[in-house]
């Protein structure tokens, strides 16, 4: 079968095939109602643009690259299917990598896997240094996801986060306010990883602006944000002595607190009842675990939005730009886990 020319989309959607060709690199002064018939086209006829040619004419390809830690954890997975529909929306297809928090592999990524296929990389780094990062986003087009601590380092690259902070503190104010006092902390890494440093601070804020201590025996170290380590580590915590268990726990992510009630169960404890938990991502395992999980929700169009347009603002520019560092939006949805409220899944 042939392959389907820019003549036939233009020939379909019924304009020329400049306004085609304008559409497709998502040039300006296109009507939306002209964009919407030829992208209507581009579908029905499936259309796709040649990058062979498209990179002899412009030096560049159209294929950006996403790397990130784990593609079996429910967040990367929906943060990869956000930033493939942001990129799509600018003509851009996605290249999605893992590097199982390796930073050799962040670093070789990071890099474009050899920059005359990629224009450009999204990267949400566990390991690879700052220096190293500097020295690749000062030559490629590199925007960073996932936390630093930019009060303290030096801002190497473009970088797209959340407040991890305020949402941490946020989360953890939530169970003081419903009259727990002993809230244990299950995410400190045996890493130290900004992630895990950020939401530990917001953790202990909340904690001193309720008038409770923090205890170390209610914050066991883990390895990964998994649910393995979520219920290893709640094991530790439903075995201390009657008197110093938690009455409720602020995971550092949904996986740990997926985990987190696994435990609780095989306790023959509930939540909220005897421990109520809480965790941050927003994922849909925890909407549908039992009971619906609590969460901190980033809101995560918004970031792969952001890192999709900071990195095809980069790729297009003619100058150096100044690094930014862009802070998505978060809301905390409170769930039966936590206040115990039986409510329809769509809430």
């Amino acid at each position: 079968m042939a392959a389907v020319t820019l003549k036939d989309v233009a020939e379909r959607a019924g304009v020329s095939i400049k306004t085609v060709s304008n559409v497709v690199r998502d040039a300006p002064r296109v009507s939306e109602a002209t964009r919407a018939r030829v992208m209507s086209a581009v579908r029905e006829l499936g259309y796709r643009p040649n990058a062979s040619a498209r990179q002899l004419r412009t030096g560049r390809s159209g294929l950006i690259g996403l790397a990130v830690p784990d593609l079996a954890t429910p967040y990367f997975a929906e943060l990869a299917h956000h930033v493939r529909a942001e990129a799509a929306a600018l003509g851009l297809t996605v290249l999605i990598e893992e590097t199982l928090g390796d930073a050799t592999e962040e670093l070789r990524l990071a890099t474009g896997v050899g920059a005359s296929l990629l224009d450009g990389v999204i990267l949400s780094p566990l390991r690879v240094s700052l220096d190293e990062l500097a020295r690749v986003a000062d030559t490629f087009p590199l925007v960073l996801l996932g936390e630093r601590n930019y009060e303290r380092d030096r801002i190497v690259a473009d970088h797209v986060l959340i407040d991890n902070v305020a949402a941490a503190r946020e989360v953890t104010a939530h169970l003081a306010g419903l009259g727990r006092t002993r809230i244990a902390a299950i995410g400190v890494d045996q890493h130290a990883s900004a992630t895990s440093r950020q939401r530990l601070e917001g953790f202990q804020l909340a904690l001193h602006e309720a008038g409770l201590t923090y205890d170390p025996r209610l914050a066991p170290g883990i390895r990964e944000f998994d649910r393995r380590n979520g219920l290893l580590a709640m094991r530790v915590l439903v075995s201390l002595p009657p008197g110093s268990r938690p009455d409720a726990v602020f995971c550092f992510s949904d996986m740990l607190a997926v985990g987190a009630q696994q435990a609780l169960h095989e306790a023959g404890l509930r939540a909220p009842d005897d421990v109520a938990v809480a965790g941050i991502d927003g994922s849909e395992e925890g909407l549908y675990s039992t009971p619906p999980l609590t969460s901190l929700v980033p809101d995560m169009s918004a970031i792969a939005s952001m890192a999709v347009k900071c990195l095809a603002a980069r790729i297009v520019a003619e100058e150096p730009l100044p690094f930014e560092v862009y802070v998505a939006p978060h809301w905390l949805r409170v769930r039966e886990s936590t206040d115990g409220v039986r409510r329809p899944i769509s809430a």
